[in-house]
């Protein structure tokens, strides 16, 4: 018999809380329960990959779309950034949403305006309604960001958190991919409204597919009550033995609150700012380690390096070919090789990459020569060693390491801090370039590389194998930033544990 709190009235004689008893072995796991959670993580992830076509396909249509409304290059940056702005816009209105309303129905949400975006895009009559129905397509892209990975992470063992969250980022990758195939391809035959329409079909498939997915139970918890939350969480387990685990450690965390460790007010708690740190400090580096200038930008900076326009527009599809390749297998081993241990071992390669590129930017070699192909080699690397270390773990480390009681506000920052980064890198990587040289942009953004490496091994601890819960006790209990004796939130057999009861 498990005694856990269900209702947060009080016994009208007493003024007490009313403890309720559960007994668990009268709750039905689903037989299901491995289909439903890997579903739940494949619909909602679906939102990673209209966020990377709505953000890829751009590069493909613009051209189209400064024809058909004679724009100049202003008026080009407008309609390619008003995405971007909407996105950091979005991450704060998801975060409240997803607090007050739950993690599910914000996906929800986050899926219609995606649909309302997409199609207004299509069908905008003039270049401003397009600037602000790609606004609007950017609410939905920088609410998904928030959402997406924490709704994933909180249904997840804690095990298989770490692979079935960067399913976002493969997702992000596909969407990129897939809108780099389609302008390459099908510019010419369909133009530019069918070419940024078609996402509404996938965004309306998420937006009906959510209904039938469970909650979160750490917000059912929170919000509804602990018996809303054991429901839910034997929908997506396969034992009562993993649900009784969990149900008392969600308990623990969800009753009794302090009210000032909730929302915005318990972000700032000096307890909480080693994972707001570690947490904010990798979403920078994410953004500004320069692989979204490369997805970008790369055909500007091959076509200014020599190379013709259709080798540059392969080359481009080649990054998002590897951006692609490399998320899926960090989705596959970022649980069993750790956050940590992935970002230091690909970061210096990263930076190395860059500083490779940079060489051969200054030899000029010419289109043809071997040196061409070390550009495009050094390039690809860089995208290898950028996206299979810290990318995969970006979006992760937001999604895990906040408290349950601030995670919507948290989660709302994180995502703000990634798209302001990324405005940031995107509207200053070519006057870099035109300033400094491409050169010397490379090997910037090689020091900025190394920057992270430094940064996580300073500030970053291992959480793979760590519950929710774990990860909010080590902060509690002041020993979540990294040391040399423990770098660790769960120690490395106490993991191989867990492992093996699930």
């Amino acid at each position: 018999m498990l005694y856990v709190n269900i209702a947060m009235s009080n016994d009208t004689k007493t003024s007490r809380p009313v403890r309720e008893q559960i007994d668990l072995s009268k709750i039905e796991v689903s037989p299901n329960a491995k289909l439903i959670l890997m579903l739940a993580a494949m619909v909602a992830a679906i939102c990673g990959g209209l966020y990377g076509y709505d953000t890829g396909i751009i590069s493909g249509t613009l051209p189209l779309i400064g024809d058909d409304f004679h724009l100049n290059s202003t008026m080009k940056e407008s309609v390619a950034s008003a995405i971007l702005l909407g996105a950091v816009f979005g991450a704060f209105v998801a975060g409240a949403l997803s607090e007050k309303f739950g993690r599910r129905t914000t996906t929800c949400i986050v899926s219609g305006v995606f649909v309302l975006g997409a199609t207004a895009c299509a069908f905008s009559p003039d270049v401003w309604n397009l600037i602000a129905a790609r606004f609007v397509l950017g609410l939905a892209v920088g609410g998904s960001t928030q959402v997406v990975p924490m709704y994933i992470s909180e249904l997840a063992p804690q095990e298989r958190r770490g692979s079935l969250v960067t399913m976002f980022n493969v997702a992000i990758g596909l969407g990129i991919l897939i809108a780099n195939i389609i302008g390459l391809t099908q510019r010419t035959n369909w133009g530019w409204r069918p070419m940024v329409g078609i996402a509404a079909i996938p965004a309306a498939i998420v937006f009906v597919s959510m209904f039938f997915m469970p909650k979160s139970p750490r917000w059912s918890a929170e919000n509804e009550g602990m018996k809303n939350a054991i429901l839910h969480l034997s929908r997506i387990r396969t034992t009562k033995r993993a649900v009784r685990k969990e149900v008392e450690a969600i308990r623990e965390n969800a009753t009794d609150i302090d009210p000032k460790n909730r929302g915005w007010r318990g972000l700032f708690q000096p307890w909480v700012r080693p994972a707001l740190v570690a947490a904010l400090g990798v979403a920078f580096f994410t953004q500004c380690g320069g692989l979204e200038m490369m997805i970008y930008y790369a055909p500007t900076f091959l076509n200014d390096a020599g190379f013709g326009a259709s080798s540059a527009l392969w080359a481009s599809l080649g990054v998002a070919i590897v951006y692609c390749i490399m998320t899926f297998l960090g989705c596959l081993f970022v649980d069993r090789i750790g956050r940590r241990r992935l970002m230091l071992i690909m970061g210096p390669g990263a930076a190395l990459s860059l500083v490779g590129l940079g060489i051969m930017f200054m030899s000029h070699p010419a289109p043809g020569s071997i040196g061409s192909y070390l550009i495009v080699a050094f390039l690809l690397l860089f995208m290898m060693f950028n996206s299979g270390g810290i990318q995969v773990c970006g979006w992760l480390l937001g999604a895990e390491m906040f408290p349950l009681s601030m995670r919507g506000q948290a989660t709302s920052l994180h995502a703000a801090t990634l798209w302001g980064a990324d405005l940031l890198v995107t509207s200053t990587a070519l006057t870099m370039a035109e300033g400094i040289g491409l050169t010397w942009t490379m090997w910037f953004y090689a020091l900025v590389n190394l920057a992270s490496v430094i940064f996580v091994f300073f500030f970053v601890p291992e959480t793979s194998g760590a519950s929710l819960e774990d990860i909010e006790d080590a902060l509690l209990e002041n020993r979540f930033r990294p040391t040399r004796e423990n770098k660790r939130i769960v120690p490395e057999e106490d993991e191989e544990d867990a492992r093996s009861a699930a």
